[in-house]
């Protein structure tokens, strides 16, 4: 895939965390590219260097060596602040979390991301949204109003306000049943084939990843294989693969120093994208 006309291309990169005897490789030499109007699941074992993975392509962290190509512009040298309007600005994010505001109705989360933005929502466009995800009955319920699957609807309706770039999908269906993660599922799906909407989903679901064009297998922070047009069972035997036996010791590698986090050891820290809460507090409608 070509690289330059990309929206999110890796080339070459590397990250590690610690040093020294307590030095764990996420990353190594990963080259990956995600056209525009594609839908990419990303699987591999714990530890492989998903999560890893989705930070350094959405520039939520920083690679140690190779370039990122984050929806046209190459993050190097960047402030903080100015990665971070970048993401409001061309990326969005959804999470197995729907981090929805419970004191605000589904409409005004929705909204949200212009109000951070400081760009007032026009109503028009809102009410587009949330009749793209079916949610314009329920546009006036509060989270606590709405079925898992709803509020899920809520968060990618969030997501894709602002009309990004990358919509960003770190297992959006790890918290919903399985009929209702289907439905969400093909909700994506129909975003990419209709609005030619470009998504990256973290998975280790070979159901979920079957609704992706391509998966991306990862293992030791390497690219190891890609599959198009991928089922269930093709999946789940490439992961077979993957996986270490049942009877077999499983090698963790070295251990992470005191403080490092070892990637998809843990789950996904996407604060850096997250609003603060005095962000939320000035944004949110009295």
């Amino acid at each position: 895939m070509e690289q330059d006309s990309a929206v999110i291309a890796l080339t070459g990169i590397h990250k590690a965390y610690g040093s020294g005897e307590g030095r764990v490789a996420a990353l190594d030499g990963v080259t990956l590219a995600f056209p525009a109007g594609t839908f990419t699941a990303i699987m591999g074992p714990s530890g492989s260097g998903k999560s890893t993975l989705l930070q350094c392509a959405a520039g939520l962290d920083r690679v140690d060596e190779g370039r990122v190509r984050l929806a046209g512009v190459d993050p190097r040298g960047m402030s903080e602040t100015a990665l971070t309007k970048l993401r409001r600005e061309r990326i969005g994010f959804v999470f197995q979390s729907f981090n929805l505001l419970p004191t605000l109705t589904a409409r005004q989360n929705v909204e949200l991301p212009l109000r951070l933005a400081k760009k007032p929502p026009r109503p028009q466009e809102v009410d587009q949204v949330l009749a793209e995800l079916g949610l314009t009955a329920r546009a006036g319920h509060l989270p606590s109003e709405l079925s898992g699957g709803q509020q899920q609807r809520v968060a990618i309706a969030r997501a894709l306000v602002t009309r990004p770039q990358v919509l960003f999908a770190d297992e959006p269906t790890g918290a919903l049943d399985s009929r209702t993660s289907r439905e969400v599922l093909a909700l994506l799906r129909r975003i990419v084939a209709d609005q030619g909407q470009t998504i990256i989903m973290v998975t280790h679901d070979p159901v979920a990843a079957s609704y992706a064009g391509r998966v991306v297998f990862l293992a030791d922070g390497r690219v190891v294989d890609e599959l198009a047009d991928p089922t269930p069972e093709t999946v789940a035997a490439r992961m077979a693969t993957l996986e270490p036996a049942d009877d077999e010791p499983t090698d963790a590698g070295p251990a992470a120093p005191a403080g490092v986090n070892p990637p998809d050891d843990e789950p996904t820290d996407l604060s850096p994208a997250n609003p603060t809460d005095a962000e939320l507090a000035q944004a949110a409608p009295c």
